[in-house]
């Protein structure tokens, strides 16, 4: 399993990068609605836009978080069987 550890490291951040530019990405598209900036769409749609994607930030980085932790737990196991 500590094979894996650089490819789980490398996913992660690239989640972590890959939450962070959906939710800057959703926080325009949101408030671009919100401000009518977008002709053709409701004002409300904007909101509905801001949700949508700040769960799938929070989903994602959860995800990232996730990987993290089990880095951990297989640095921790493989010290703890190595004593």
């Amino acid at each position: 399993m500590r094979e894996h550890l650089g490819f789980l490291r490398t996913s992660s951040t690239a989640v972590k990068v890959a939450a962070w530019i959906f939710l800057c990405l959703g926080i325009l598209g949101g408030s671009s609605l919100l401000l009518g900036l977008v002709q053709g769409n409701p004002r409300w749609m904007g909101l509905i836009v801001l949700a949508i994607y700040a769960f799938l930030f929070f989903f994602l980085y959860l995800i990232a978080k996730i990987a993290d932790l089990l880095t951990r737990i297989i640095n921790e196991v493989h010290e703890i069987k190595n004593k």
